[in-house]
């Protein structure tokens, strides 16, 4: 598919490219996030959590960029090169055809990984091509300003935090404190520009056109053999294994941390306030996320997160709130301060843009039965957990017993005040019941009898107090009558049979209700006030989950056709924001882990169910 130019102001200038209109590359510290029409708009250097260099989706006036493009009017098509992340744009004009090669390479040398290198090769293909580049960072965000140093060898951009250079094989030129490059390719000439991070012992190293080509057949080698370990061979494989690479981008590797999207702001609703900094490692999606990957056979991907969760996600943290934060930053730190950069206008005029995030220090009962769903998983499909892992399961599944029947925030991170929602119920079962497993299974020491009794509770209290005999559904939260999405969990976590009447006529209620042409709505905001302005779009993963429940409920042609359509919303490269408005545009965070681990799973069960 072919992407658009975005929109552009009265005086011609470039403003803002829709969020589904950009491909995504990265080294597995950090992403950039490319548009379809070859402008770098967002990069964080040198983590996915650090301030921004590149922030033009956020602010196209302030936020900084990195142009590369035909000098001419050109069309543009943006695809991967075939199973890697590695990003082509190509530019379609009257006297050639060019494209843009971009892409991060995976350093195994710490030196070279310090130095998180972009690349961006640019080929003439076919007959003759003009180029403009021009890189214009802003630091920290677009609040810091920087100097620029010309040398023999590069163009080098000194802020407070961050020095990146600027290497090409074509001449570049000072514009203020910018640089642009004016130059002309013929068929089969190639120019490089690769910008990295130096400081300390990493010095400006130009990259000549025979290392780049050497670093890309190494990070198209990378990506391959990475995804050879990928055990699906169903249909829908393609969309499949964009997913699986999707999820690898968003992985943190020095920690084994994995960010539940890598954008910070990104709207919810065009013009509304619902924008939030997704660059953290969220318990809950992490530990989706090791379900989706363990399904595909990624045992490794797996192992690193049980690393980083026993090194930092252990209970006895003393946070306010229970044992466990609901989600860390990237290196495990806990402190996550919200707070609002009020010099940015927001993608599209979307204020506020948020740094941080407040939702740190709410309470989400759902996170325990996701976490050690996750941690049972890994047991049964990977390998054993060490004693000191099943030590730190029975401390949680105690926690659980102790605290299940509290009120909390809920999966969905409302800031309208704690209710008693189903969700976080139904994986406080989860989350007892999978510790009974793992101790039955392996033979393990547990308090057995009481874990027992309150799994029993809990599952009584769901089926007593989350049953709406009016609405002849399970309901949002106790004694109400609200919808919600979340539910559509209750068959795929084995808490009631798929075929369940009662559960029968819930999938009935939410179709009514809360489904619109297989798009799936969270919840009704105006029915169960969540303490935020204005309206949301279908939330991806709650349409997935659809997919997978009526896969169970044996409704296989409806669930083909659902995820068939789903298949449609996704961008040109396959990937996923969070939501989906009512015109079909992607908003959100993008691309979303959440989205991409769900249509994993959907994709899977139902694969199988066809037979």
């Amino acid at each position: 598919m072919g992407g658009t130019a975005g929109e552009r102001d009265t005086s011609g200038a470039r403003r803002y490219v829709p969020i589904a209109d950009h491909g995504l590359i990265g080294d597995l510290r950090t992403v950039a996030l490319v548009g379809t029409d070859g402008t770098i708009d967002w990069y964080c250097c040198p983590a996915f959590d650090s301030p921004s260099v590149f922030a033009a989706i956020l602010d196209a006036g302030r936020g900084g960029c990195f142009e590369m493009a035909a000098a001419v009017p050109a069309r543009t098509k943006q695809f991967y090169f075939p199973d890697t992340n590695v990003l082509i744009t190509r530019f379609f004009t009257e006297d050639g055809v060019g494209e843009v090669q971009d892409f991060m390479p995976v350093a195994d040398d710490p030196a070279e990984e310090r130095r998180h290198r972009l690349i961006r090769r640019v080929l003439c293909v076919r007959g003759s091509l003009p180029f403009r580049a021009r890189v214009a960072p802003r630091f920290e965000y677009g609040a810091r300003p920087h100097t620029l140093r010309m040398t023999d060898d590069a163009a080098v951009f000194d802020s407070r935090e961050v020095s990146l250079a600027l290497t090409a094989t074509v001449p570049l030129e000072a514009d203020g404190a910018d640089v642009r490059a004016d130059f002309k390719l013929a068929e089969g000439e190639t120019a490089v520009f690769a910008l990295d991070r130096i400081g300390g012992d990493v010095c400006p190293s130009r990259c000549e056109c025979g290392e780049a080509e050497r670093q890309f057949g190494a990070t198209v080698a990378y990506w391959r053999r990475w995804l050879s370990s990928s055990r699906y061979r169903g249909r829908w494989r393609e969309m499949v294994h964009r997913s699986a690479l999707t999820l690898k981008l968003l992985t943190y590797a020095p920690t084994g941390a994995i960010v539940a999207a890598p954008t910070t702001s990104l709207p919810e609703e065009f013009g509304g306030e619902r924008n939030w900094d997704y660059r953290y490692v969220w318990v809950r999606d992490a530990a989706f996320c090791v379900y989706a990957l363990l399904r595909l056979g990624f045992t490794e991907e797996a192992a690193a997160f049980m690393g980083f969760v026993s090194r930092h996600v252990s209970p006895g943290d003393g946070a306010p709130s229970g044992p466990l934060q609901i989600m860390y930053g990237i290196d495990g730190r806990t402190d996550l301060p919200e707070r609002e950069l009020g010099h940015l206008e927001g993608h599209r005029g979307s204020a506020p843009v948020r740094i941080g995030n407040a939702a740190a220090d709410q309470l989400q009962l759902d996170i325990y039965g996701a976490l050690i769903d996750s941690v049972y998983l890994y047991d049964k499909w990977a390998e054993p957990v060490s004693s000191e892992q099943w030590d730190h399961v029975c401390a949680l599944v105690e926690w659980v017993c102790a605290h299940w029947d509290q009120p909390d925030e809920g999966i969905w991170e409302t800031r309208g005040g704690r209710r008693n929602f189903l969700y976080s119920r139904l994986m406080c079962w989860v989350a007892i019941e999978r510790g009974i497993r793992m101790a039955n299974r392996r033979g393990l020491p547990a308090d057995l009898p009481r874990w027992q009794a309150c799994r029993d509770a809990v599952y009584r209290r769901i089926m007593d107090r989350g049953w709406s005999a009016e609405r002849r559904a399970f309901v949002q939260h106790e004694d109400g009558d609200v919808l919600d999405a979340a539910v559509l969990m209750m068959p795929l976590s084995k808490f009631i049979a798929p075929t369940d009447p009662k559960w029968l006529s819930t999938l009935d209620a939410l179709t009514a209700d809360l489904v619109s042409d297989s798009l799936v709505y969270r919840y009704d905001p105006r029915a169960s006030p969540d303490g935020l302005h204005g309206d949301e779009g279908t939330f991806s993963i709650c349409s997935f989950w659809y997919v997978e429940a009526l896969t169970r409920a044996g409704r296989l042609d409806e669930a083909s056709l659902a995820f068939e359509k789903m298949l449609t919303y996704a961008n040109h490269l396959g990937l996923y924001a969070e939501q989906i408005s009512h015109s079909g545009e992607q908003q959100g965070n993008f691309p979303q882990a959440f989205t991409h681990l769900s249509l994993i799973s959907a994709a899977f069960n139902l694969d199988r169910a066809l037979g």
